[in-house]
């Protein structure tokens, strides 16, 4: 139709081209076109219907009428190239510098825009010419992100949005349903090579798998579409992603359906999401419950009406609507050239051009939910609100040089695509249109579901969400999961995984060769716990607290010490308080019968240091029962090694002086003086002062603290850090060095009087100490928690009876229930017996001795004169009162009376 200005349209009115082999034997001609399109027919219809629309406004364009050059693309590059040339050809000869030939600066344009065309790869081959002459051209429906290069397209411009939205949002749908195993197939062109290879990089940040990624084409071989169904089929993905337009889709979801693969769901993009050449009842099985991505629907007052109207005699000069009614009616008009063509009527009747539209139904009617053609309805309207812009310019405020202005009757195709640039206005629905930096419009998609209609078994489109760019991150994607139905059926969604959900309790785990989606599900670690399906990893438990049997959550772990309240710590308090209670008695018993004999002869002054500290040993015991704090973590250990020390140092003590005492032949004034009770007590204090300096050195520089023990599973054991483990075997070794000092003198006086016989049982003692305490050492370092105190405690009792065991309860025994041997007479005759026994010894060893040098002389035929040696006392040997015989020792030449007198007075300074 012609007018003042023209406008271009591109439409793919036809699915394709015939397929026919040209072999150059004559002039080739022109590629036929066929399977006609309904819904391109429609979008081409919106396209006429803005333009009456416009010339009929009095206020968009007044006394200037649109015209329109409308080509079908038949959705191929080749045919589009064709109507781009003839688009071309007729504009301004100055766009090929070709000014010098001829002048045609006088001559209005031809073709000022263009409308379309449909297809990426289509749209990228005209823009590709259109922008070499910067003639604006706006798409409807191409949604490559490559034609947002506007260095490579300078004059392209769309109302659709990018194909990277409608990525970002199939893989936030694939993200939202959980799926991590799916298929993507793309068209071999400029459409979905980029769509594609977008949704690849969306995925990967998810770190969700594709199984199979194949390209496909409506010129596919059957060969090729039987292969790569095989691989779909053999796939254990569920969900297939399809970056494609109809035509192409078309030969795969055929051949799905020959071999009723129905267990798939397919996730379609925009360009065949309500494709009508898909969404046929005959493929039902196959693609119902498909998830698509729909552009947002618009309203166009008026349009159903016009739609309606359209009949052959009253478009004349439409070839396209007389095509249209043909293969509506499934007829030919009179004249048709298809009738021609075909060469017969027996196929198809002949139509009279009156038949009720409204009485078949056709894609060509479907207009409730006008998506392209509402894009085609913006696109022309645009183009003439830029048009208007420049009629109305007003000098000095325009976009061209020095702020001038265009004139609307000399106007160039530059000019209308710098104002389409900077267009900004609200249209008759009051919606802002501009275009952004990309020249793209903002991306809001619908979603739709594929539902069965429960009459004729047609597809009905069930929108079920939306997806709006401009939302807030986490708000953009909105689905309505009680609508969906999957596989035309179910309203359970579908899985679509590599391997299955792990179950709370375990973790993914890793497979060799495999993809990160691909896993097996491993048990948490103990001390560790998922709360949650499919989680990646495992979480590490806090310290104070441990994972259940299932390792599905974490409980507190229960705290433990050596408690008063347990059976092993009340054992362990009842020795104790029993060792105290014992040596209390102990000391009572020396303390009532202290001017006994047995008690005098043991040193009562340093029996009595030796009790209380032994009580110090059992009570030091106590420390160590309980839950640690940090005063009794540095109480207890110098407690126990200065209560220690100081009872080994006063069996060191006396063990020496008796030894001392018995082994000096004369009892001399200078044994009195070096062994007085100061001089004793003196050396008891130094060799516990050397202990107490090494607990202070050691609470100075290292004081032990109380502290958790993490390191136990189930459990937190509150323990004690020593703080230097030095410092304790310096404590301990320094005891155990006077125990060894003791034990040697102890050993030395084993053979001391019958009423001296302690340092028998003091060697015993001391044995026991050495013995419980090398297997101290060991069982410390190997146990952990409150068993270290455990065996510290039992260490300190052992050693603690031992010792009280050993040195005291014969004494106690002889005090309380043998009175008889607790008296002077009995001590003195231990004490002669003794005497007597190491003067024999020294007297014997010297008649011995004698009689080998006199033998030596004798003559050798002669025998040796025996000799004997014996002990005479009357009958009261260990009675020392005067008038009785002294005891003597007789030998074979001679007797020797050894005269032993001790004063109860002198004896007792001396013990």
């Amino acid at each position: 139709m012609t007018g003042d200005i023209l406008l271009g349209g591109l439409f793919p009115i036809h699915f394709g081209v015939a397929s026919k082999d040209q072999d150059l034997a004559a002039r080739p001609q022109s590629t036929q076109c066929v399977r006609f399109n309904f819904r391109g027919f429609r979008w081409l219809q919106a396209m006429i219907f803005a333009i009456e629309e416009i010339n009929n406004s009095s206020t968009l364009l007044p006394n200037i009428t649109l015209g329109y050059r409308i080509f079908d693309t038949c959705n191929t590059v080749s045919k589009a190239l064709q109507a781009t040339l003839s688009f071309v050809a007729q504009n301004k000869i100055d766009s090929l510098n070709l000014d010098e030939f001829c002048n045609c600066t006088d001559h209005i344009p031809s073709t000022i825009a263009v409308v379309g065309a449909a297809g990426s790869a289509v749209s990228t081959a005209v823009a590709n010419l259109l922008g070499l002459f910067y003639i604006p051209q706006i798409s409807y429906a191409s949604s490559s992100r490559l034609l947002s290069n506007k260095n490579q397209y300078k004059s392209f411009m769309r109302t659709i949005p990018t194909d990277d939205y409608q990525a970002t949002a199939m893989a936030d749908i694939i993200e939202y349903f959980q799926w991590n195993w799916v298929i993507a197939v793309a068209s071999d062109d400029d459409y979905g090579r980029p769509g594609i290879e977008k949704f690849e990089k969306e995925m990967e940040e998810r770190d969700i798998c594709i199984h199979l990624n194949e390209l496909i084409s409506q010129y596919f071989e059957d060969h090729e579409i039987q292969a790569l169904v095989d691989r779909i089929e053999n796939s254990s993905a569920k969900v297939i992603v399809v970056f494609a337009s109809g035509p192409d889709v078309e030969p795969l979801i055929k051949e799905m359906v020959r071999r009723n693969i129905t267990d798939r769901i397919w996730l379609a993009s925009e360009a065949w999401a309500s494709s009508s050449l898909i969404a046929k009842p005959e493929y039902l099985d196959v693609v119902a419950g498909t998830i698509g991505f729909a552009l947002k629907a618009g309203h166009i007052p008026g349009f159903r009406e016009f739609l309606q109207q359209v009949q052959p005699r009253k478009d004349s000069h439409n070839e396209f609507v007389r095509e249209f009614w043909e293969e509506t009616f499934n007829c030919y008009l009179v004249d048709s050239p298809r009738l021609r063509e075909s060469g017969s009527t027996s196929f198809r009747p002949l139509c009279t051009g009156e038949e009720d539209i409204t009485s078949v139904e056709t894609p060509y009617l479907d207009y409730t939910h006008l998506r392209i053609a509402y894009n085609v309805y913006v696109a022309v309207y645009s183009i003439a609100q830029a048009l208007q812009d420049i009629l109305t310019c007003t000098p000095g405020h325009g976009l061209f040089a020095n702020n001038s202005c265009a004139d609307i009757k000399k106007m160039e195709a530059w000019q209308v695509l710098k104002q389409l640039r900077h267009l900004n206005y609200t249209n008759s629905m009051g919606e802002r249109m501009n275009f952004d930096e990309n020249t793209d419009m903002a991306a809001h998609y619908t979603i739709i579901n594929w539902h069965r209609s429960g009459e004729h078994g047609s597809v009905v489109f069930k929108e079920v969400g939306y997806y709006n760019v401009q939302a807030k991150r986490g708000a953009k994607l909105v689905i309505d999961k009680t609508n969906i139905l999957w596989n035309g059926y179910s309203s359970e969604v579908p899985f679509s995984n590599c391997s299955e959900d792990c179950e709370p309790g375990t973790r993914k785990g890793i497979i060799d060769s495999m993809p990160t989606c691909c896993f097996e599900c491993k048990e948490c670690s103990d001390g560790e716990y998922s709360n949650h399906r499919d989680a990646s990893v495992c979480t590490k438990c806090p310290n104070n607290s441990w994972s259940n049997g299932n390792h599905t959550f974490c409980f507190l772990k229960e705290i433990e010490f050596l408690s008063w309240t347990e059976p092993f710590g009340i054992a362990l308090a009842i020795c104790a308080v029993l060792g105290v209670v014992l040596t209390t008695f102990v000391m009572g018993v020396f303390v009532k019968f202290r001017n006994t004999p047995i008690v005098k002869a043991t040193n009562r002054e340093l029996s009595h240091v030796l009790l209380f500290s032994l009580i110090c040993c059992f009570s030091s015991s106590l420390i160590f029962i309980g839950e640690p704090k940090d005063w009794t973590c540095r109480l207890r250990q110098p407690a126990f090694g200065i209560s220690f020390v100081l009872c080994i140092s006063c069996i060191l003590v006396k063990t020496n002086r008796v030894l001392l005492v018995f082994e000096a032949k004369i009892p001399t004034s200078l044994h009195r003086k070096w062994w007085g009770l100061n001089l004793q007590f003196l050396l008891v204090f130094l060799c516990t002062f050397v202990q107490v300096m090494i607990c202070v050195v050691w609470l100075y520089n290292a004081p032990p603290s109380s502290y958790m023990n993490h390191d136990i599973d189930e459990k937190i054991f509150i323990t004690c850090n020593e703080g230097s483990v030095m410092a304790l075997g310096f404590l301990i070794g320094y005891t155990c060095l006077l125990a060894a000092i003791c034990f040697f003198f102890a050993f030395k006086s084993r053979k001391l009087p019958e009423n001296f016989t302690e340092a028998k049982f003091i060697t015993f003692s001391m044995l026991i100490f050495f013995i419980v305490w090398i297997s101290f050492i060991p069982a410390y370092f190997s146990t952990y928690g409150k068993f270290v105190s455990a065996v510290e405690v039992i260490a300190i009792l052992a050693s603690s009876f031992g010792m009280l065991a050993c040195i005291f309860f014969n004494k106690v025994y002889i005090i309380l229930f043998k009175p008889s041997r607790n008296t002077i007479e009995e001590v003195r005759c231990s004490t002669a017996a003794h005497a007597f026994k190491v003067a024999a010894k020294a007297t014997l060893k010297h008649h011995t001795a004698s009689r080998k040098k006199s033998s030596s002389n004798a003559d050798s035929s002669a025998s040796t004169p025996s000799s004997s040696v014996s002990l005479k006392t009357n009958g009261n040997d260990c009675d020392p009162s005067p008038g009785k015989h002294l005891p003597r020792v007789s030998f074979g030449s001679g007797t020797v009376t050894l005269s032993l007198s001790f004063e109860e007075s002198r004896r007792s300074s001396l013990m």
